[in-house]
């Protein structure tokens, strides 16, 4: 008889992988112990060398589904176990020898076999709004500690019934070991108001129906739903919320639902049936006849942003209200969702008109996660519930975190070759939002057993993340806007050479202290140069211009860097300049003329804001990024002829002029070219300005692997029109699936650079 110890790492808590452990052992007729040992899976095994072999390799290949095993190891030693009594499920233990750091499960949704059950009339647990298994459930939102039991989680609250009791200690039943398991007999419950159980979720039901908006404790934070249908409902929703433009999310009760709202492709289809069930953005459909959908749910836009339930309290008020629910942050618009019973009714009070709660505590903050399709390319645009904290490869030894950027934030804590990307938590300006950062930080910290000895962070001192990194006593190492965007969707494909750097978001502080945002950079994870831009144009008020894209527009109009093309003529801007309030043109054209608060910046998104406002698509906006959200929109599907474009070189880089550009817009709009086709041209302008900056950068030797990042490839259009061309070089092009290629991917990006930059010390 062989006896050998074996040690697994990886999602291997709270998925059930100590059942598939006992499973397995048993099928082979091998002897032993499995145990939760800190993050991770021990035990022993004894029996022949060829069963334990194979042991050994179902362990790696066939684990439960929700598992990630990254690394399987045996090693002799002496036995800790009396063997010939079987194999067993030992209790867990907090120690270990192995210092690796410990990967979280996230929540997974519902799974089939729960959701049948819960529609099942002759089961214990028919409409019980909490069932799950070791196949779904919460994870991350209710873990206090590891190793994963019971005891360690928000459910010790909630001592088994003998029933359950008997089906956790029972392995050949699903929920053997499953921790947060329960039913109406010993589990949470319900509550509206003085109502309970089936009581408050008819009454919740009911306010629904009659048009109002209810708060929803789901499973990392709470959320405000109303009728999607009802424009009253949305509209009122929106003034509530302090939330005038901004899309909201969509829930729906199946696939069938969804298909009869929006196009849904293959890949579409597999995010939103999967275990994570992201936000998926999706085209709506063309109707003939009543929309399902209120104008106001996406105002002005041709997608939106449609899930599947995620728990059986969803699919209990899907199932009652048959129609497609809006389901959106339970917050106030810029702050963390709410998570706590109290915060939530001071919060929400003046939003909502009743609350559907449980008894259980939410323990970890966890938004929806939102992701979309560019073809077959994935593009993720908030990485939250279902996605965070499963670790992402990243060659990393020394302990390092990433504190991200200031808006769409979120953190990185890497070691051990993983990175854990923590939720997204928000805008940092929020002082809740800025003070979740920091608890959430603290808690991962502690789940994963990962230390920082080194922090990595943004260049801009204003950032409060840059301000909280500088006060932490740390090694610091600063990591430019846009090298962190690149580096993030390299270190995402495993790139660990040169490659060509495409960067355009909104703003970026740059290394000569100026603001950045449309930049070619050549570069590798610990350095880069920059070798191509945009043309500079006044920011008039600064940071204010973010959200008055007709300011933007004047800055560009009047104080654009033109590299020697002439300006637009001025009655080709009269159109534009006459239906803005005259004071307010007069004021920042005397801004612009004089140079006062108008700090210049190479923007890509800032030129998206000109062109929206020139074309009468978005003077102020509602939300950030809404003037290119609207300009991709107007933009569509429609066919188009270039425009004008003008690259040069200066000061020894490559750069785009847009000034050509902008009066050849001007000059088509006011001969009568429609909207659509102007806005259309401008994306494939982009593209092809896009292509002649990299092939020029190729040419003087640069990388051929392009690696795109900046919020503005979350546009759809340009990332397809950008990657057409470029493949059309015979370049690789890459771009982040599993990190978000807005701002939410910085922190991974800035660890990215650390670890290169560590490394690159030894």
């Amino acid at each position: 008889m062989t006896v050998l110890r074996f040690h697994v790492e990886g999602i291997v808590q709270g998925v059930g992988f100590r059942p598939f452990v006992y499973r397995t052992a048993a099928e082979l007729g091998l002897d032993g112990w499995v145990a939760n040992v800190n993050g991770h899976v021990e035990g022993e095994v004894a029996g022949g060398r060829r069963a334990i072999d194979e042991f050994a390799a179902r362990l790696r290949t066939e684990a439960p589904a929700l598992a990630r095993v990254r690394r399987v190891r045996l090693t002799g030693g002496p036995p800790q176990h009396a063997y010939g009594r079987g194999f067993q499920v030992r209790r867990s233990a907090p120690g270990g020898a192995d210092a690796a750091a410990r990967e979280i499960p996230p929540d997974a949704a519902i799974c089939a076999t729960c959701l049948a059950e819960l529609r099942n009339p002759r089961d214990r647990r028919h409409r019980y709004p909490f069932i799950n298994c070791t196949d779904c459930g919460p994870r991350a939102t209710i873990i206090e500690d590891l190793p994963y039991d019971r005891i360690r989680t928000t459910m010790r609250c909630f001592p088994l019934c003998a029933d359950c009791a008997a089906e956790y200690a029972d392995p050949a039943d699903r929920r053997f070991h499953a921790e947060p398991v329960a039913c109406p007999a010993c589990g949470p419950r319900l509550a509206w108001e003085g109502l309970r159980g089936e009581e408050a979720l008819r009454a919740g039901v009911k306010a629904v129906d009659g048009g109002g908006i209810i708060a929803l404790k789901g499973l990392g934070g709470y959320q405000l739903v109303c009728d999607a249908g009802d424009p009253v409902a949305v509209a009122e929703l929106r003034r509530r919320k302090h939330r005038p433009a901004k899309p909201f999310a969509v829930m729906v009760r199946d696939l069938g639902t969804a298909a009869r709202v929006a196009r849904i492709g293959a890949a579409e289809e597999r995010a939103l049936a999967s275990p994570t069930r992201p936000v998926v953005l999706l085209a709506r459909r063309r109707r003939n006849g009543p929309d399902p959908l209120a104008r106001e749910v996406h105002p002005g836009l041709t997608r939106v942003g449609l899930f599947l339930p995620t728990t059986g309290l969803h699919h209990l008020l899907l199932d009652e209200l048959a129609r497609p629910l809006v389901v959106t942050s339970g917050n106030l618009t810029d702050e963390p969702i709410a998570v706590d019973d109290a915060e939530a009714r001071r919060v929400l009070a003046d939003i909502a008109d009743g609350f559907l709660v449980h008894d259980r505590p939410i323990r970890s903050r966890y938004d929806d996660s939102v992701v979309q399709f560019a073809g077959r390319t994935r593009i993720t645009v908030r990485r939250a519930r279902g996605l965070a904290p499963t670790p992402l490869p990243l060659a990393v030894d020394t302990p390092v975190a990433g504190a991200g950027a200031q808006l769409k934030h979120t953190f990185t804590l890497a070691a051990d070759g993983r990175a854990h990307l923590g939720p997204h938590t928000g805008d940092l300006a929020d002082l809740a939002t800025h003070d979740a950062f920091l608890a959430s930080y603290e808690h991962l910290k502690r789940l994963t057993g990962i230390e920082p000895t080194v922090l990595a962070h943004d260049l801009h001192p204003r950032y409060l993340s840059t301000q909280w990194a500088r006060a932490q006593p740390l090694r610091r190492i600063p990591v430019q806007h846009h090298h962190a965007h690149v580096a993030a969707c390299a270190a995402e494909h495993g790139v660990h050479g040169p490659f060509l750097g495409v960067a355009y978001d909104g703003l970026g502080l740059g290394d000569d202290g100026t603001l950045w945002g449309g930049e070619i950079l050549v570069a590798d994870l610990s350095g880069y140069r920059r070798v191509g831009r945009f043309a500079t144009a006044p920011l008039p008020g600064g940071d204010a211009a973010v959200r008055h894209p007709s300011r933007t527009a004047l800055g560009q109009l009047f104080g654009g860097e033109t590299l020697g093309a002439p300006r637009p003529y001025p009655w080709l801007t009269r159109p534009f300049t006459e239906r803005l309030d005259p004071a307010e043109f007069a004021t920042v054209r005397a801004m612009v003329a004089k140079g006062v608060n108008c700090p210049r910046a190479s923007s890509a998104g800032r030129l998206f804001d000109t062109v929206a406002a020139l074309l009468g698509l978005c003077d102020r906006a509602g939300y950030e990024g809404e003037a290119a959200v609207l300009l991709e929109a107007a933009a569509g599907a429609e066919h188009a002829v270039p425009l004008a474009d003008r690259v040069v070189r200066a000061q020894g880089l490559w750069v785009y002029d847009p000034t050509p550009t902008i009066t050849d817009l001007l000059e088509r709009r006011l001969d009568g070219e429609p909207v659509a086709r102007l806005a259309a041209a401008f994306h494939l302008t982009l593209a092809i300005v896009t292509a002649e900056l990299v092939a020029r950068a190729v040419a003087e030797g640069a990388p051929r692997t392009v690696c795109l990042g900046g919020g503005c490839f979350v546009n759809r259009r340009l990332l397809t029109e950008v990657k057409r061309r470029l493949h059309a070089q015979g370049l690789r092009v890459l771009v982040g699936g599993q990190v978000p290629v807005g701002d939410g991917g910085i922190s991974y990006g800035q660890a990215a650079v650390a670890a290169a930059r560590l490394a690159g010390e030894r």
